[in-house]
């Protein structure tokens, strides 16, 4: 640290990339090493180089001796003992030289000459002089430093190309990390790495990331699922809320001409308690009625609330032929409260081994509220017509009358609450608009439809329900 700083070169390597700065480090510690290794191996052969050298000059200092007893002449010495690495020469007794073979003055004053000498005094004052010559040795050692550095550079380049490749290699899954959490980033969190082995480091920390991302989308999707389940919380909420304020608000419309029409029966009375008796037991039948008719408008509207608030319902498995006959009573019942019309209902229909699950109160409610407003909209003299039958997935049932019909525009209006198509109609004259309602929301709390059917000669209402497989004898299903 310098002044605080991190040094510039230090900052450079910290920003390179990972497998840079693991070469780098690998170089470093191989190149100190080599450089330690260079250094001793310098050193001991140097020593060794040494060693032999001084042995050399010894084992010629014994030679001399012997040499000098056999009183071989001076010439004759310098010429036996000198050779390579021992020089040897004869020197005045002031030490200048005398003789010498032609290189050893050169070598033995030259640089590189030796400390390690032997000196023999011969009969006639001269000396024999021997010198070790290190020359040799320096010269081995120049050649081993300049092989450890030029091999040594060499093996460290491609130690270092080695180590790039390697490591490359090595990190590859590193990248794939990477890519991989990119592509999470972008949305895409379907992928994982899912290492060949997980004992690696690379391989542990894989699993490890792999883990990490399979725990991140569970707890996401329960996220997910808990906000869903308090947006569909709060959207039966809203539509329990929407369903009480149109309860409300129905309920203070509709109500509003009965209990109007009361309160004006029932001030008359009070204000004239000398009517005549018929007309005050006409006034007092009519507020009955009025009471009747707002009786039933409410308990029709509470039970539109609670089919839409979701009404629960005692499903049992029912053939074609019970669901006929359910219809058969409900013709019955029509005609007894119509003997001007003429209802009649299709003949039974083949089950085919199929069958419907019902709530049979609720079909009859339906087909009940059917054939109520089949009743009103046929004229005296008219007829009525029940059929039940099915296709591959459903069973149909369907309620025709001789009507006028229902004009195209209103053919889904007429399933909004508290609708009348005949306005000027009096009210106490037909429903209060809401058995149609009642009755698709029954037919859809079953999974099935009630609509109007076009293209047939007056109106026609069916009612669609799915077919079930029939379930096999002694077995529930």
């Amino acid at each position: 640290m310098i002044g605080g700083r991190t040094p510039r070169r230090w900052a450079v390597l910290r920003a390179s990339s990972l497998r840079w700065r693991v070469t780098v480090v690998v170089i470093a510690v191989a190149t100190l090493l080599l450089v330690g290794v260079g250094i001793v191996v310098d050193v001991v052969l140097g020593q060794q180089l040494n060693h032999q050298l001084d042995a050399q000059l010894s084992v010629h200092a014994q030679r001399a001796t012997m040499l000098i007893q056999e009183g071989v002449p001076p010439d004759e010495l310098v010429h036996q003992l000198h050779d390579r690495a021992v020089l040897a020469e004869l020197r005045k007794a002031d030490g200048s030289p005398l003789f010498s073979e032609p290189y050893a003055q050169v070598s033995a004053s030259g640089p590189g000459a030796a400390a390690a000498r032997e000196v023999f005094q011969l009969p006639d004052g001269t000396q024999l002089v021997l010198t070790a010559d290190d020359r040799s040795v320096s010269n081995v050692q120049a050649q081993l430093r300049l092989l450890i550095v030029v091999v040594g550079g060499i093996g460290l380049v491609l130690a270092a190309i080695a180590m790039l490749v390697g490591v490359r290699a090595a990190l590859r899954p590193l990248d794939t990390m990477t890519g991989l959490a990119e592509a999470i980033t972008a949305g895409d969190r379907g992928h994982r790495l899912r290492p060949r082995d997980s004992r690696t480091e690379l391989g542990r920390t894989a699993t490890a990331f792999d883990t990490m991302l399979d725990a991140l989308e569970s707890a996401q999707a329960d996220t997910e699922a808990a906000a869903s389940a308090a947006r569909a919380a709060e959207a039966v909420a809203r539509r329990s809320e929407a369903t009480l304020r149109r309860f409300l608000a129905d309920a203070a419309h509709e109500l509003r001409t009965p209990l109007t029409g009361m309160q004006g029966l029932a001030e008359t009375l009070v204000r004239h308690p000398d009517l005549e008796l018929s007309r005050r037991e006409e006034l007092a039948t009519t507020m009955v009625r009025e009471t009747r008719r707002a009786t039933h408008l409410v308990a029709e509207m509470l039970e539109l609330a609670r089919i839409e608030g979701g009404l629960p319902l005692r499903l049992e498995p029912r053939d074609l032929g019970a669901l006929a006959a359910l219809a058969g009573q409900e013709t019955q019942r029509a005609q007894l409260l119509a003997p001007t019309l003429t209802v009649s209902l299709s003949p039974d229909p083949d089950p085919g081994g199929a069958e419907v699950h019902v709530d049979e109160g609720r079909i009859t409610q339906i087909v009940t509220n059917l054939l109520d407003n089949a009743r009103r909209h046929t004229p005296a003299g008219g007829t009525l017509g029940v059929t039940v039958e099915h296709n591959d997935t459903e069973a149909l049932l369907t309620v025709r009358d001789s009507g006028p019909g229902v004009p195209d525009g209103d053919r889904e209006r007429i399933f909004d609450r508290l609708v009348r198509l005949d306005d000027a109609r009096a009210r106490d004259s037909g429903g209060a608009g809401l058995g149609l309602p009642i009755a698709r929301a029954l037919a859809r709390a079953h999974g099935g439809e009630l609509a109007y059917l076009p293209g047939q000669p007056g109106g026609a209402f069916q009612l669609r329900l799915p077919l079930r497989p029939a379930a096999v004898p002694g077995h529930v299903t």
